[in-house]
């Protein structure tokens, strides 16, 4: 992928997993959030972010990795844990501008 990523990109991967090299576990693409708010003037992207669900305790740390996606494109992505309310697991975000 190219092209500047966009929300509908990821929409068919919503409940996959996205696998990190390196990283023993993966995390599963749990929602697309378009962002109501208009985009930067003279951007060909409307904003959105991506929320994905991943085990607890096995952190993955905040930074840019390469995602590969089952049955799927491998792309990169910024991927940064956020507070997460649900026990069981942790949460996570990609946030696109």
């Amino acid at each position: 992928m190219n092209d500047p990523l966009r929300d509908a990109d990821f929409v068919p991967h919503v409940g996959r997993q996205f696998r990190f090299p390196g990283w023993g576990s993966a995390l599963r693409l749990a929602a697309v959030e378009v962002q109501p708010r208009s985009s930067m003037p003279g951007s060909a992207r409307v904003p959105f972010t991506l929320v994905f669900h991943g085990p607890a305790g096995d952190v993955l740390p905040e930074g840019l990795y390469r995602a590969e996606i089952a049955d799927g494109p491998a792309v990169e992505l910024y991927v940064m844990p956020i507070h997460t309310v649900a026990a069981g697991r942790q949460e996570y975000q990609a946030v696109f501008n």
